[in-house]
């Protein structure tokens, strides 16, 4: 009789995985979640300390909905937004989210997915650019290590290589410029401030030798997540905005993971004080109960937008499922969880324990660099902390980490930089972060005695 893991071995496909090790390893297979914890298949709890993939704001348990969800199929399970139809939850929604969103914003565009949110906010940079007549202005400027998605333009964005490798990607015109990461990258005894300016003074300098009148759009996360939970130095958004605003080069804020109080505001762009022509937005977005993502325009974009489609005809770009009814629903639900609970207070109530605990970790001998901001965080292995000299790549000392916190019930994600990246639910409470972390020491202690002997 094939079993669950055999059938997984022989018929799934697996995003982001080792295709040969999974033959031989299989699935981790999650059966059910309550709050912020799930357990596996062999009947093990664990608590979820990545929310999933950065997303899972509400936890795995909330009835209400489940049941906003159930509603809205029994009302109306389907219908679109192509040609002038719409239905109540994607109008409420848009309004919204609008609402919402930072000064400036007046109209959302409704897609599934962060990477299909990315996809039409270039486009859309495309489009306003053909609308001022400059054709020749089409270049995205996003960063390294950046994470904006895997489809063909968001993927080309995206500055990981193991996201682009094989795939011919970029496809797009890209310029890929640096990673803000002081602890990296900044001169010895240079503060933020100067670090930034160097950072904008630099983006400068390749806008200029690319030529500005070739540049349509800069995109960025306010952290950046899977590059590694990279925290903006003092000054940088501030500083990168005076550059963008000289050369008339829109600002594309992707908001995927940080959109929603992870950075203990609604947006990372209040954290950071961006001001976006274009936002995108996913994941927390309806906690990742279904699919739905949204992009966020200026009121300057779309009075370009509608005086060039009606000489074209039509704005011709959606999706068959964008906008879906019951998505719409149980987003407008979070939302109203969002405000009803109190939920966007609760992480800044949570975040300076949280903070504590995460820069505690810089303690221990694996730990170069902890960091945090609101209830996303992360640590960075080294080898040497005074060195700052990282662990030999083929150690994967970040990846031991992760499986050793496993052991010790708990679900983590190694990202780029030997860096282990911490994402739990929003509504996680100070006790559970401190299970959260006593188990991340334990992981710690675990790989610092293999490495040791």
């Amino acid at each position: 009789m094939t079993t669950l893991h055999d059938a997984d071995r022989q018929f799934a496909l697996h995003p982001f995985t080792h295709l040969s090790n999974h033959q031989e390893q299989g699935p981790f297979v999650i059966e059910r979640g309550d709050g912020i914890y799930v357990w596996d298949d062999q009947g093990n709890r664990l608590l979820e300390g990545m929310s999933g993939l950065w997303c899972t704001s509400l936890g795995f348990s909330e009835h209400r909905l489940a049941a906003a969800a159930a509603k809205q199929f029994e009302q109306l399970p389907y219908s679109h937004m192509f040609t002038h139809r719409s239905t109540r939850p994607a109008i409420e929604l848009s309004q919204r989210l609008v609402e919402m969103a930072p000064e400036g914003i007046s109209k959302c565009f409704l897609v599934n997915s962060g990477s299909e949110a990315v996809d039409t906010a270039v486009k859309m940079a495309w489009y306003y650019n053909n609308a001022l007549g400059r054709p020749e202005k089409k270049t995205i400027i996003a960063r390294h290590r950046a994470y904006h998605g895997v489809t063909v333009a968001a993927g080309s964005l995206t500055g990981l290589p193991y996201a682009q490798d094989g795939f011919d990607l970029p496809a797009i015109s890209v310029m890929h410029v640096e990673t803000p990461h002081a602890y990296r990258h900044a001169e010895e005894s240079e503060t933020e401030q100067a670090y930034s300016t160097r950072l904008a003074q630099s983006l400068e300098m390749q806008i200029l030798e690319a030529g500005p009148d070739t540049i349509a759009a800069f995109i960025a996360e306010p952290v950046m997540g899977a590059g590694g939970v990279l925290i903006p130095p003092d000054g940088y958004f501030e500083k990168v905005q005076a550059v963008l605003a000289k050369y008339d080069i829109l600002f594309i804020a992707d908001e995927v993971i940080c959109g929603f109080g992870r950075t203990g505001h609604v947006w990372g762009s209040d954290t950071y004080n961006i001001k976006p022509d274009i936002m995108t937005s996913a994941k927390q977005l309806s906690s990742a109960y279904l699919p739905i993502g949204a992009v966020l325009v200026s009121e300057r974009l779309y009075k370009a937008f509608e005086e060039y489609a009606g000489k074209l005809g039509v704005f011709g770009t959606g999706m068959t499922y964008g906008g879906h009814p019951v998505s719409a629903a149980v987003a407008l639900e979070t939302l109203n969880i969002y405000k009803s609970d109190g939920i966007f207070e609760q992480v800044q109530s949570r975040s300076p324990h949280f903070a504590e605990r995460v820069q505690a970790l810089q303690n221990h001998p694996l730990v170069g660099h902890a960091r945090s901001v609101g209830l996303i965080g992360a640590i960075e292995l080294v080898s040497d902390k005074s060195t700052k000299e990282p662990f030999p790549a083929a150690d994967k000392i970040a990846v031991q980490v992760m499986a050793a916190a496993r052991k010790h019930k708990l679900i983590l994600r190694a990202v780029p930089g030997d860096t282990v990246a911490f994402c739990p639910p929003l509504i996680i409470n100070d006790d559970q972060i401190d299970e959260m972390f006593d188990a991340v020491t334990d992981a710690l202690n675990d790989v610092h005695s293999g490495v040791a002997s």
